[in-house]
C-alpha cells in the first residue's frame, strides 16, 4: 500500500475513533447548568403600629390574614409577642376594629411594659374538626415562623410569650395554654366555654362528644398550671355561668364580672385592663 494511500486511511480511522470518543459515555461531561431556587427575602420587621399581611398556612389549608400591632412609636424589635384569637364569625382584624391599637399605644405611654399582639385568622374553636384545618397546629408550628421572619420574638425563637382570645377566641386561648406553659399569661375575655355536651353540640362545631371533652377548658381547668391566668365575663353574657365554673375549678390569678354582655361594647371596656394584666408579666 502506497503512503498516500496509508495516510489517507489513518485519517478516516483516527477520525472515526475521535467521533467515538466524542460520543462514549466515558468521554468528558458536558457542563450542566444548576437549579438556583430564588432568595426570598424575608419580610421587614413592622414599622408601622398596624400592619396587615397575607399568609399562607399549610395546616389550615388557605391563606389567611396575619395582624401585628404594635404601640405607636416603640420598635417592634426584640419586643414579646401576644398571641391575640378572635371570637366565633369574626377574623383577625377584629382587634383593629376594637380600637386595640390606639389602647395599647395609650397603656405604654402611661408606663405599661410594651408588647407586640400577633392575630391570626382561625376557626373551629381554634380546634381541628377537619384533619385538613387544623388551627392548634397552625398556631404551634407555623405562627413562630410567621413572627421571627419579621424580626418577632426573636428571644423566643417567635413563639409568642403570651395569649389572650374573645370568646371562642379565649376557647382557644386557653386549649393554647395546655400545650405551652411556659406562657408568661394567658387572657380569656367572655370565654365561650360549655359546661355540658348539649351547650357543646348545639354549636354545631364539634366532631363528636369525645372531641369536645378533649379540648373544653372546663374539664382541663388544671392543665395551664403554672401559667398566670385572667378571665373577665359580662354578668348578662350567655356563658357568664360557665365563666363563674371556670374560675371555681381554675382559681385564676385575676377574675373580674361585671355588668355587660357578650358585645363589642363590654369587649371595649374591658381591652385596657386585659393589656395592663399581660403588660404586669411580659416586663423584660
Amino acid at each position: 500500500m502506497s503512503g498516500k494511500g496509508f495516510s489517507r486511511r489513518a485519517l478516516l480511522l483516527g477520525g472515526g475513533a475521535l467521533a467515538a470518543a466524542a460520543c462514549s459515555p466515558s468521554g468528558p461531561a458536558e457542563p450542566v447548568a444548576e437549579s438556583i431556587p430564588p432568595v426570598v427575602p424575608a419580610p421587614p420587621t413592622p414599622a408601622d403600629p398596624v400592619t396587615v399581611e397575607r399568609v399562607w398556612s399549610a395546616a389550615r389549608g388557605s391563606e389567611l390574614d396575619l395582624v401585628l400591632i404594635t404601640p405607636e412609636g416603640v420598635p417592634a424589635a426584640d419586643l414579646p409577642v401576644c398571641l391575640a384569637l378572635h371570637g366565633r364569625g369574626s377574623s383577625a382584624r377584629t382587634f383593629v376594629d376594637l380600637g386595640l391599637p390606639s389602647m395599647l399605644t395609650e397603656a405604654v405611654r402611661a408606663g405599661m411594659p410594651p408588647f407586640t399582639v400577633a392575630a391570626v385568622d382561625g376557626s373551629n374553636y381554634w380546634v381541628a374538626v377537619d384533619p385538613a384545618d387544623d388551627p392548634q397546629r397552625m398556631l404551634t408550628e407555623e405562627v413562630p415562623g410567621w413572627l421571627s421572619r419579621r424580626g418577632l420574638g426573636l428571644r423566643t425563637g417567635g413563639v409568642p410569650s403570651a395569649a389572650m382570645g374573645i370568646s371562642m377566641g379565649a376557647f382557644g386561648a386557653l386549649r393554647y395554654t395546655r400545650d405551652h406553659r411556659d406562657l408568661r399569661a394567658t387572657a380569656a375575655i367572655s370565654p365561650a366555654l360549655f359546661v355540658g355536651w348539649g351547650d357543646a353540640r348545639s354549636r354545631k362545631v364539634f366532631r363528636d362528644r369525645a372531641q369536645w371533652e378533649s379540648h373544653e377548658p372546663l374539664l382541663h381547668a388544671d392543665d395551664t398550671a403554672p401559667v398566670p391566668i385572667g378571665v373577665w365575663c359580662g354578668t348578662q353574657d350567655p356563658f357568664a355561668g360557665a365563666a363563674r365554673r371556670y374560675i371555681q375549678a381554675a382559681r385564676p390569678q385575676v377574675s373580674r364580672l361585671a355588668p355587660g354582655g357578650h358585645t363589642d361594647k363590654y369587649w371595649k371596656k374591658t381591652l385596657p385592663d386585659v393589656l395592663r394584666f399581660l403588660g404586669d408579666h411580659l416586663k423584660q
